[in-house]
């Protein structure tokens, strides 16, 4: 019978290399920190009666104590979620009740917010600020670190994140996988996969320009810590300043989203061509299609370095392509790495090589939607297979292709539109900074195909009837906005998701009217 495996109290690693540094502040914690802070903020939990399973809530904007805090849930075998710091009282308290947690941690720039969530949710019962005062309610970090013992917890095992859904089709849901019971050390399937895709490995250095609250952030800055890497992280994107830290830290490893591939092409070319991509290995993109050109363009300046994949919080499969791929498979999110991929109509009849329908994954991850019985079964079939409500199709080679999401289809006088597809022709005019296409009611057509455009300089202006004539000159015309607002801004997370319910929620109440062609 072999032995069994030594049992590790520490991420393993060097403890004076920088685990996490974060630029805007210049606040950086070692390994050595990050894990002794970690043990401590978990004992302290369990002199409080925290057990594994609870569920500890993080209201924190990207600072260190994110990262201690999520380690020390991760070393707990409990479960931690984000909260984003966006949301108001009331929706983040939703969040937070609806989570079950019984510990809140956040800082003192959110504590307002933090106490009006706590007024609102009673079952929070350990409350921990970071702040250098007293709160009335809530302990101090710093002091409840300095008052507990180093020693790790007896015995450790693996916590679990449990993300909620970005809200942006609706209410949020909570996403729930099953705790391993695990020793920690043992990581999680993601922790391997990034390892083999990606290189993730000792001296990587991973740059994430987007809060820690979003999944890919916090869990691909989370495993890099499992095989010695450090993780830099912006609070929020501004595309000169990425390019300067990528050079300014070595960074070797980088992810983003295809609006911030959009805003780094149109920089000004003396910032472009000033930039040395050379120390970078692999950038990976996600969360949303990215429109060809922009990918062709990225490569021709980056290099054979960009990759992408196609996953949910979920867990329920993972589809990724590398850069020659890519190119030889132009718009695909790539082949399964985790799961089988099927496409099926609307019946759960398998669709042949070519055709479009929903995105179901076979033997990938379970999970099921908190306290929501009907979403989780609308997203499982009779076979077991699971789905994220997407839309798309399989190439003669198995690569997915996606089209867009279901639930964001526009059918304009009984012919379906994918806004994706439009979008991505918008994005690419040189006056437009970025592009939502939604459907407004008409009286004619139904739904009547609609842009909403924030410019790239609003001292560079562009009419409705130009825009409405790019399309048209690249996409049938049945697919083309028949009108077009302009914004200030859109509805964006952080992570470049849209907020298209937002946008629709309006338009329902004002639909534009059909000669509003800017």
């Amino acid at each position: 019978m072999s032995p069994e495996p030594a049992v590790r109290h520490d991420l393993g690693h060097d403890p004076d290399t920088v685990a996490v540094h974060f630029p805007d502040t210049g606040e950086r914690l070692t390994f050595g920190e990050l894990d002794e802070r970690s043990r401590r903020l978990a004992r302290a939990w369990q002199d409080r009666g925290v057990r594994p399973g609870d569920t500890v809530a993080l209201l924190l904007e990207n600072i260190g104590a994110y990262y201690v805090a999520a380690w020390a849930a991760q070393r707990s075998g409990l479960r931690f979620t984000p909260v984003n710091w966006h949301l108001t009282a009331a929706e983040a308290a939703y969040v937070v009740e609806d989570c079950g947690a019984t510990v809140l941690v956040g800082s003192e720039l959110l504590a307002g917010l933090a106490q009006e969530i706590c007024q609102a949710v009673p079952g929070v019962t350990v409350r921990v600020l970071v702040s250098g005062r007293e709160h009335a309610g809530f302990e101090r970090l710093d002091a409840l670190l300095a008052s507990s013992p180093a020693e790790p917890l007896f015995p450790e095992t693996e916590g679990i994140a449990m993300f909620y859904s970005s809200g942006t089709t609706g209410r949020p849901k909570g996403i729930t996988r099953e705790l391993s019971g695990a020793p920690f050390g043992t990581g999680g399937p993601m922790d391997g996969l990034l390892a083999a895709a990606y290189g993730f490995a000792p001296g990587m250095v991973l740059l994430t320009p987007a809060p820690l609250y979003h999944a890919a952030p916090l869990g691909w800055g989370m495993a890099a810590h499992r095989r010695g890497g450090t993780v830099v992280a912006m609070s929020r994107f501004e595309p000169a300043e990425m390019l300067r830290l990528v050079e300014a830290h070595a960074v070797s490893h980088l992810l983003v989203v295809p609006t911030m591939f959009v805003r780094l092409l149109k920089l000004p070319a003396e910032v472009r061509h000033g930039f040395d991509p050379s120390c970078l290995w692999t950038v990976v993109h996600a969360a949303a299609p990215c429109p060809v050109p922009v990918k062709r363009a990225m490569l021709e300046w980056w290099g054979p370095v960009i990759h992408e994949f196609y996953a949910g919080s979920e867990g329920n499969g993972f589809c990724a392509i590398g850069p020659e791929e890519w190119l030889a498979h132009p718009g695909s999110v790539g082949r399964p790495l985790l799961g089988t991929v099927h496409i099926t109509d609307d019946e759960g009849t398998e669709l042949p090589v070519g055709e479009v329908g929903t995105v179901w994954f076979e033997g990938g991850g379970r999970f099921s939607y908190h306290r929501d019985d009907a979403k989780t079964a609308a997203a499982h079939d009779t076979r077991g297979w699971s789905t994220l409500g997407d839309v798309g199709r399989l190439d003669e080679d198995g690569y997915l292709h996606l089209v867009d999401r279901r639930g964001d289809l526009i059918i304009t006088g009984g012919v379906n539109v994918y806004p994706q597809e439009v979008e991505n022709v918008l994005v690419l005019h040189p006056a437009v900074g970025d592009a939502a296409v939604i459907g407004v009611p008409d009286e004619d057509l139904g739904r009547r195909v609609h842009a909403v455009v924030e410019l790239a300089d609003p001292d560079v202006p562009v009419s409705g009837q130009e825009l409405v004539a790019y399309c048209r000159e690249r996409l049938a015309h049945f697919k083309c906005p028949r009108t077009v607002e302009f914004t200030a801004s859109l509805p964006r997370l952080p992570t470049g998701k849209l907020l298209r319910r937002t946008l629709v929620a309006v338009h329902e109440q004002d639909a534009p009217a059909p000669a509003a062609l800017g």
